[in-house]
């Protein structure tokens, strides 16, 4: 294989520097970061041989050039608001192609928003919009990676999924529909081995489980010897209710409802990614189970997983 070279934008956020640690185990990867401050950079990347560190922010063009001029590929991992999401994409996007560079991974990855309709699940919006762009360029071909939700968040606070002191799993529906999810670090593997490639364009699905809310609770059993209690919230329709009445109530508190609009489209099936995946054609990434990725925590460990990501 011959050398790459492949630039992240976003090095220093949580998803970037692991997405950054799995290609430099490729030793024919040439790395470049980009980042306002390359000073947070981890050593275990910054010290290594094989990377290349450029200053700037998501809307400087003078910084932007140099860093993705002569890239094979570049990774955009950032995460924040609409603007930087969409206006600062572009600015990359315009860059890569003014620039020659073949292929853009696109900031994705959660759920199969080309499923959904502009405003649906709003957070899903500027990935929407920056597939649209990337179809307009000549020269750099988009590369959109979809792997159900990420694992790592849904136990935490923020979905209030989980219940670390009663040890119950809170859920809405049935409990039948599927839990499609995978891991920070599986999802990071992907990447890189789409990355590296060099036919990957286009839309790309990988899944590292699909169970449902009784399912993972059978596999709290199996790993941990607690098998927790299960409290239904309500029906899918209560759900989708419920998150309209919050937005609609204080649009500014964006928190009180932005989870629950995830839940209801992560279950409703609209957003799935299977069961049409490309596992088979990446087997050298070995999908991680739920059983797997609670086996490598504690369930002390499980509310904190997202935070504690390549620290």
């Amino acid at each position: 294989m011959s050398s790459l070279t492949i630039g992240i934008a976003g090095i220093t956020g949580k998803f970037g520097r692991l997405v950054a640690l799995k290609l430099l185990q490729n030793p024919n990867v040439n790395l470049r970061g980009y980042a306002r401050d390359p000073s947070k950079v981890i050593t275990s990347i910054s010290e290594s041989p094989r990377v290349s560190l450029f200053k700037g922010e998501a809307f400087d063009n003078a910084s932007i050039k140099p860093f993705v001029a002569g890239a094979n590929v570049i990774i955009c991992a950032y995460l924040g608001a609409d603007h930087l999401m969409i206006e600062g994409q572009k600015k990359l996007i315009d860059a890569c192609d003014d620039a020659g560079v073949a292929r853009y991974v696109a900031s994705d990855w959660a759920l199969d928003y080309t499923k959904l309709k502009l405003g649906e699940l709003f957070p899903k919006d500027p990935m929407i919009h920056v597939k649209s762009y990337l179809e307009t360029k000549k020269t750099t071909k988009g590369v959109h990676i979809l792997i159900g939700s990420f694992m790592d968040p849904v136990l935490s606070p923020f979905f209030n999924i989980w219940d670390p002191q009663s040890q119950t799993l809170r859920y809405w529906g049935e409990g039948d529909e599927p839990f499609e999810g995978t891991s920070y670090e599986n999802a990071a593997e992907l990447t890189a081995a789409v990355a590296v490639d060099k036919s990957a364009v286009g839309i790309k699905k990988y899944l590292g489980d699909r169970k449902t809310i009784k399912e993972i609770a059978s596999t709290f059993k199996k790993v941990y010897g607690v098998k927790p209690n299960l409290e239904r919230l309500g029906s899918l329709e209560d759900l989708k209710t419920k998150m309209h009445a919050l937005r609609e109530k204080n649009s500014a508190d964006i928190y009180s409802y932005m989870p629950l609009f995830f839940t209801y489209y992560w279950l409703n099936g609209q957003t799935f990614v299977s069961p049409e995946t490309d596992n088979e054609q990446y087997k050298d990434v070995k999908p991680e189970t739920w059983e797997d990725f609670l086996s490598k925590r504690t369930l002390e460990q499980l509310p904190h997983a997202y935070f504690s990501l390549a620290n």
